[in-house]
Order: C-alpha cells, then sequence, then structure tokens
C-alpha cells in the first residue's frame, strides 16, 4: 500500500492531502481536527487503503494547507467547509463516507447538510453535535463566544500552549501507548507565524457550530445517514454524553467506547479501523447495490 500526497487549488487555497487505496474503491474523506492535520490519520489509512480509497486533507490554517494571511481570509467554519467542499469538486468526488473529528464535524456536517446525496456513511469518532457532549472545559471559550472582548480572546490562549497540547494528547490515554511523533508536529505548527491568531479566529467561530447543532440534528432525522461512534470516553473536552445523544436523532447508530482519550487514534487505530471495517463494509456495500443510504 502506497500513500501519495498531492495539492488541490481552491481558490487562493492550497489544499495538502493524503490519498491511498484503489481509484474506483468506495471513498472515505477523513476530516481532523483542531490543533492538527492529516498527519493524525497515518496509522489508520493503511488498515483501510485495501478497501477503501482514503482521502485526507489538511484544513485552512492546519498542517501543510496553504492559505492566505488574516487579512484577506476569514478563518470561520463556514470558510473552512466551503474550502472543503470546493476540494471535494476538484477531486471529483460524488459519493463519500465522511470520518468526522473534533474540528472536522462541524466541518463535514455542513457539508452533508450541503450535499446530502453524497453522503454515504459518517464515522464521528470524538466529534460532537451535540450541547450534551461539551464537558466544563469549555468554559473560557464560552466565555469568548458570550463576549468577544480582548481580555477573553488572551484568555482563550492558553489552549493553543505546548502544555495544552500535550494535555489533549495524554490526557485519558493508556500509559506506554501515546507516541509523541503527532503532539510535538502540532506544537511545531502551533510555533509558525500567525498560527495563534488564526487559531484564536477559530475559537470564536466555534460558538457558529453550536448554533448549528439543531440543523445538524434535524439532517440526522431527516437523511438517516448510517452513523459510526468512536468515542475516547476519557476525552476531557467532548464526552460521552455526547455520542450517546446520536442515538436520540439515529436509533440505528452504532456507538462504541475506547479506553483513551481525545486523540483515540494515537492508541487505538487498529481497533478503530476494525471497527470501521466492519460498519463501512456492511452499510458502504448495500449503497454500492443501489439502495438508498435513507431507505
Amino acid at each position: 500500500m502506497t500513500v501519495g500526497y498531492g495539492t488541490k487549488q481552491v481558490g487562493d487555497v492550497g489544499v495538502f492531502y493524503r490519498e491511498a487505496g484503489p481509484r474506483d474503491a468506495p471513498v472515505l474523506l477523513l476530516l481532523h481536527g483542531f490543533p492538527t492535520a492529516s498527519h493524525m490519520f497515518r496509522d489508520l489509512i493503511p488498515l483501510l487503503a485495501d478497501r477503501y480509497r482514503v482521502i485526507a486533507p489538511d484544513l485552512p490554517g492546519f498542517g501543510n494547507t496553504t492559505s492566505p494571511g488574516r487579512d484577506a481570509f476569514d478563518y470561520s467554519f463556514d470558510r473552512l467547509a466551503g474550502v472543503i467542499e470546493g476540494f471535494v469538486e476538484a477531486m471529483g468526488l460524488t459519493r463519500y463516507a465522511l470520518y468526522i473529528f473534533d474540528y472536522g464535524a462541524p466541518t463535514g456536517l455542513r457539508l452533508a447538510m450541503r450535499h446530502p446525496e453524497r453522503v454515504t456513511a459518517i464515522v464521528s469518532q470524538n466529534g460532537n453535535a451535540y450541547l450534551e457532549g461539551l464537558s466544563r472545559e469549555w468554559e473560557p471559550w464560552q466565555a469568548y463566544w458570550r463576549d468577544p472582548s480582548p481580555g477573553n480572546r488572551e484568555a482563550c490562549r492558553a489552549a493553543l500552549t505546548d502544555e495544552a497540547i500535550h494535555v489533549q494528547y495524554a490526557h485519558g490515554a493508556p500509559a506506554g501507548r501515546l507516541s509523541p511523533d503527532g503532539m510535538v508536529l502540532d506544537m511545531h505548527y502551533m510555533h509558525r507565524p500567525g498560527a495563534r491568531e488564526i487559531q484564536l479566529d477559530l475559537i470564536l467561530s466555534y460558538r457558529t457550530n453550536v448554533a448549528l447543532y439543531p440543523q445538524f440534528q434535524a439532517y440526522f432525522r431527516e437523511h438517516r445517514p448510517p452513523l459510526l461512534a468512536v468515542w475516547g470516553k476519557n476525552d476531557p473536552f467532548f464526552i460521552p454524553p455526547g455520542a450517546e445523544a446520536y442515538r436520540r436523532d439515529l436509533p440505528e447508530a452504532e456507538i462504541h467506547f475506547l479506553d483513551t482519550g481525545h486523540f483515540a487514534l494515537e492508541t487505538h487505530a487498529a481497533e478503530i479501523a476494525h471497527l470501521m471495517g466492519d460498519f463501512l463494509g456492511r452499510h458502504l456495500e448495500r449503497d454500492e447495490r443501489g439502495f438508498s443510504t435513507t431507505d
């Protein structure tokens, strides 16, 4: 299995992506979260690429995607979703399953609402769409949403430090199973010029995601995408009730908890690949036989 790397130009953004698997296989679109990039899928992609065409882009402001400065580009979740929508079209993707994690959830769910006919299934790995999923750790960000003052913006800067990134990775992860590679690379990305201000803009924009939760949930009820929730149960930010809440709108959602933290792929890529292989094997094969995923 060979992983390829490329860039697609979407307006003034050069979207970096990694890709593996047969070009005629069902497509999996993997959307990363904060503060990472598509390298978070480095262990998962080889485990799925024998059966699927796996594509993982870096969002604007993250990883190796190149995008304009804040004076020329609106770092908001609407804009991120617009760029990824353009990327999907540039890649010629008309049907895909979504893997949504952290920031990838509101980005991917915007795509799903705009083009429900394209989405064959959803895998949510600590990708939240419910108020129940937000822990008390969100309070500094919520204060910034309520009052976007310079002081509240500055208070959110604590989430961008090396120490905070270490907590995101290490909290709740089993001892001895957490590689430092992804964590250290994300720390490096955060030290690039302008990176923290971009992230502070996105932290403020995150309030639009919470406002969209009712619309995301309406999408689930109307279009009933097959959904697998795989959750690091020790995640201090997106807590288990956020996974369980999916069944309120999708009673057939499959929900699994793993004894790990927020970055579950760092410690449980093999387990997640196994769950995905079983779930996607059932639902994507049914979809390919001509049945609607909303039957």
